[in-house]
């Protein structure tokens, strides 16, 4: 692999701005790639695309952006790209003419695993027939009471943990059936969150013993082999009061790592939205994250905000700030990802 502009590197020994460009899920602008960011697709910058409903026209322009973003990473010997959406069924579909048929709050009525993994295997079909490789679901949260933002907004499946780990786990296991990439999300879990994180700066001053419950889902994704895990952008005292859990290596290391057992990648919530919520920038948010090990950074504002975000992080990473063997572990989990593509 050759990243523009930094020499050659093998696999085993890459460039630095090969392990930052490979930590990078960004959004784009308008219905079709601008030549910027199929430029940065080549040299290496980016990780992946996540699609929102706003990207799309039509089932042949939708085909197209993720070609030409594939390809101008292949021009550029690069691995291939996430090419990501939020479908989860319900109220939260990016792409609205496709499966899930069915929201997680229905699916929780019928309590039919075969149903939640036929929906999810139908799912990732129709993703990968449009060149969608990634869908970051399903929601693995178990709402307290109907006080929880996510139950409000209609994403949950129970208030039972057991029949939330059966269901969205069999949801998974049929995307992935389906040729994508399920992600289970937003651990350790935000059912005990009255606000949404994508707006106020959600602190969950619960116990273990409380949160408890909430991780059997995540457990029954780690047992499946789920390839992603979303770390979510609230504050969780008993563990880490200081860190959301999207840079917060005492959960994305050793709870989910450690403990429960987690190989796959992680990756966090939108790291613009917390930043917005909490009057700092994304850059700052990002820099913590990678010094946290978390894999993957989602980055949903702007094209240029995505692109200072990379800058800096290979700034910090260049003057010995980010540590690069973390980093290195980052990028191996990330190919090793992408090599199921």
């Amino acid at each position: 692999m050759l990243a523009a502009g930094s020499g050659s590197a093998s696999p085993g020994s890459p460039t630095l701005r090969q392990l930052i460009g490979q930590k990078l899920v960004v959004r784009m602008k308008g219905k079709a790639p601008s030549a910027s960011l199929l430029a940065r697709a080549r040299a290496g910058q980016i990780s992946g695309v996540i699609v929102h409903g706003d990207n799309i026209s039509t089932v042949s322009a939708l085909r197209s952006i993720a070609s030409r973003l594939q390809r101008a990473a292949a021009a550029g010997g690069q691995p291939p790209l996430l090419i990501a959406v939020d479908q989860e069924g319900g109220s939260v579909k990016a792409i609205s003419w496709i499966p899930p048929t069915l929201s997680p709050p229905q699916m929780g009525k019928l309590g039919s695993g075969r149903t939640a993994r036929a929906q999810g295997e139908q799912t990732g079909q129709a993703l990968r027939g449009l060149g969608i490789n990634t869908d970051f679901a399903p929601v693995a949260d178990v709402p307290a009471s109907t006080s929880a933002f996510l139950y409000r907004q209609g994403r949950t499946w129970s208030f039972d943990a057991h029949t939330t780990a059966r269901l969205s786990g069999w949801f998974a296991i049929g995307l992935g059936q389906g040729g994508s990439l399920a992600t289970a999300k937003h651990f350790p879990g935000l059912g005990l969150a009255w606000r949404s994180t994508d707006s106020s700066v959600v602190r969950i001053s619960a116990s273990k013993a409380t949160l408890a419950p909430g991780l059997k889902p995540f457990k029954t994704a780690v047992a499946d082999r789920v390839p992603l895990i979303m770390l979510s952008n609230a504050v969780y005292a008993a563990y880490d009061a200081g860190n959301a859990a999207g840079w917060s290596r005492a959960i994305g290391q050793t709870l989910l790592r450690e403990q429960l057992g987690f190989r796959g990648v992680t990756i966090t919530d939108s790291l613009d939205a917390a930043a917005h919520a909490r009057h700092a920038a994304a850059s700052t948010l990002a820099v913590r994250a990678a010094k946290a090990g978390t894999d993957l950074l989602l980055l949903t504002a702007s094209e240029p905000g995505s692109k200072d975000v990379y800058a800096t992080l290979l700034k910090e990473a260049a003057a010995g700030r980010i540590d690069r063997g973390r980093l290195l572990t980052s990028y191996r989990r990330i190919l090793a990802l992408k090599s199921r593509l």
